[in-house]
Order: structure tokens, then C-alpha cells, then sequence
């Protein structure tokens, strides 16, 4: 009798590794995804801002749309648990933390008040009709714990929050939150000086990140203590003139590509480690244009926002129900494979229309 022959094939076993919280994985690539904080915004950039890549937003000029988009993502990292990092030249960290907008999770007391109403309700009819008419189900299944089936809201992937309601105190301190104030980091006597070609407030912000990344084991050298998490890393106004930076000064300026080196040292933090980064930019204060096109090549996504404020479109009939309205005027992405056509190679470039409205009452 033939005997079978041995086979060197094994089944792949899942990985065992637990999800990091507040991620999920991309439906194209699989590539690790966190939320911005805007449920919509995340549906724009394809699913959410992939892990390990830079997400610049070109401020608009009342910088109102641009901060409040770096309040969403910094809501969204405590909401889901993640370690921040917080670094700004004009806003202390502390009160960028304490005009955090409020987060809203009235589904899940909706979903235990609708359970609770389901309990009495079957305990209503238990005690009227008596226990052998009420029972509707086999007798092995009568002991077994209710289970819910609804998700709630840590869950779920993105969250929606009241402006007008501020971030509890206690919700705030619920994670590990450093911070980077450029004025108690760089001496005034060394605010103008520069450091290896580099701006030295950026070099003090980089070793800062890069301290946070090895200490807590973002980077894999040393393994972290509980559950694996993410840092979440987010730079108000960068390159403005409170940076030390004079790219916004005039059309050709002595440090010129401080602001690119620093962006591309952070991008070798970032891909290199469990972190994502959103930085907003006053493009609209950098005249000249190659630097400001270096910043968007060294950038993986780049969305740009202009506010109607003092515009035109601020007097259109169309937004005359509107008081505040603003719009992304242009997604650029890098981290997409660069498609090849006839004509040569092209990227991943996509104007859009994008509106935050804000109705009258």
C-alpha cells in the first residue's frame, strides 16, 4: 500500500498581533489608516491619514479653518486614546488643548437607553403572562447573557464633535500629551541662529520628536509597556515668522531650505515609526513659489484651504444663508503608486470643492 507523500505546505496562520486602537487597515493597500477627525475629510484622502506619512494643510488667511482642523485631530487622539505631541510658536500647547472641541457620543447612551427600555419591557411581559407562556425561545438558550449587537462609539472609526461645548478636563488628561512651545525651547538670544543649515527651533522640535519616538517605543527599539498605540504629532503655523523662519519675509530668503530639510528629517521620523503628523503652513505668506512647491513634494498629503471671508464668494446670492464658509481648494497625494501614461508620468493630483458651512440662525 502506497504511502502519502509528506508536503512542506503549511496554512498561514492570522496574525495574533492586537489592533492598535482608533486604526483600521486601508481597503486598497492595507496600509495602517487613523482617522483626521473629520469623518468626511477621511473619505477624501482615501479612508483616513495611512500611519507614518505627513498631512500639510495650507492655512487659510484668518487661519480659522486651519486650526480647526488641527483641533480635530488632536480630539480625535484623545477620543481614541493615542499619544500626542503638540508644538506651536504662538498658541502655548495647554491652550490649544483647552479649546478642544467637545466629543459627541450620545449614541452610546442612546443604545443603553434603548436596551434598558428592551429589559423592562420583557420583564413586563414575563411578569403578566407568567414564565411558561413568555418563554419564546428553546430552554437551552434561556440562560444565555444578551448579547449587543450594536457598535458603539469607541468603535467606530472617526467621530463627530460640538463646537460650541469644550473638551472635559478630565478627557484631556486621560492620555500622554507633550508638548513643544518654541519661545521656552530656543533662547531669545539664539532665536536667529542656525544650527547644520537648519532653522534651530527646528532642530530643537526634531530632537524633541525623536526623544518622544525612542522613549516610549514608537520606533520598535523598545517595546512598549502596554497595549501599542499611536503618536499623533501636531505643528501649528510652521514656517511663519515666529518659527524664526524668514521664508515668509521676502521673495528670496537667506534660509531658504531650513524649512525643507526639516521636513524631510521628520518625514525619516515618521516612516520609520508608529506616528503621523499634521502641520499647518501660512502658504499664502511664502512668495516664493519654489519653496512653497518643495514643501508640497516633501509633504504626502497637501490640502489647501481658502475661507470666503472678504471674498467675493462672500457676497454671492448662492451663500447668503451662510456666515462662515470655507473650502478645500486643492488634495495633493504623494504616497499613491504614480501612474504612467502616454505622455509621461503623472501624479496623484485632484482639485476639489470642499465646504464647511455654517448656517445662520
Amino acid at each position: 500500500m502506497a504511502t502519502r507523500a509528506g508536503t512542506s505546505f503549511q496554512r498561514r496562520a492570522r496574525s495574533k498581533r492586537a489592533p492598535v486602537p482608533g486604526t483600521r487597515p486601508s481597503l486598497h493597500n492595507g496600509q495602517l489608516l487613523l482617522s483626521t477627525g473629520v469623518p468626511s475629510l477621511d473619505y477624501l484622502i482615501g479612508g483616513g491619514l495611512a500611519v507614518g506619512t505627513l498631512l500639510l494643510v495650507e492655512e487659510d488667511r484668518y487661519e480659522s479653518y486651519s486650526r480647526m482642523l488641527l483641533k480635530y485631530f488632536v480630539a480625535e487622539g484623545i477620543v481614541c486614546g493615542h499619544s500626542l505631541l503638540i508644538a506651536s510658536a504662538k498658541d502655548h500647547p495647554e491652550e490649544i488643548l483647552q479649546e478642544l472641541p467637545a466629543p459627541l457620543l450620545d449614541d452610546v447612551i442612546e443604545i443603553k437607553e434603548s436596551n434598558k427600555e428592551t429589559e423592562d419591557n420583557l420583564a413586563d411581559i414575563t411578569s403578566a403572562a407568567g414564565l411558561q407562556d413568555s418563554m419564546s425561545i428553546a430552554w437551552r438558550y434561556q440562560n444565555l447573557p444578551v448579547v449587543q449587537t450594536a457598535l458603539t462609539s469607541s468603535s467606530r472609526f472617526g467621530h463627530y464633535y460640538d463646537v460650541s461645548k469644550t473638551m472635559s478636563p478630565e478627557l484631556q488628561h486621560s492620555v500622554n500629551c507633550h508638548s513643544f512651545f518654541r519661545p521656552d525651547e530656543v533662547p531669545l538670544d539664539l532665536a536667529a541662529a542656525e544650527f547644520s543649515n537648519m532653522n534651530l527651533g527646528y532642530v530643537k522640535l526634531l530632537r524633541a520628536i525623536q526623544r518622544v519616538i525612542r522613549e516610549e517605543g514608537f520606533d520598535g527599539s523598545s517595546p512598549q509597556t502596554k497595549q501599542r498605540n499611536i503618536l499623533r504629532i501636531g505643528i501649528h503655523s510652521l514656517g511663519s515668522v515666529l518659527w524664526g523662519d524668514d521664508v515668509g519675509l521676502n521673495e528670496n530668503p537667506e534660509s531658504a531650505y531650513s524649512l525643507t530639510r526639516f521636513l524631510y528629517a521628520l518625514r525619516g521620523l515618521l516612516r520609520t515609526s508608529l506616528s503621523a503628523c499634521m502641520i499647518t503652513v501660512p502658504a499664502y505668506l511664502i512668495q516664493n513659489k519654489a519653496v512653497i512647491g518643495r514643501v508640497v513634494k516633501l509633504s504626502d498629503t497637501v490640502i489647501g484651504l481658502e475661507s470666503f471671508n472678504a471674498s467675493e464668494r462672500e457676497t454671492n446670492p448662492i451663500y447668503k444663508d451662510y456666515h462662515e464658509t470655507a473650502f478645500a481648494s486643492r488634495l495633493v497625494r504623494h504616497s499613491e503608486p504614480i501612474k504612467q501614461t502616454r505622455c509621461g508620468r503623472i501624479s496623484q493630483t485632484a482639485e476639489l470643492r470642499m465646504w464647511w458651512c455654517s448656517q445662520r440662525q
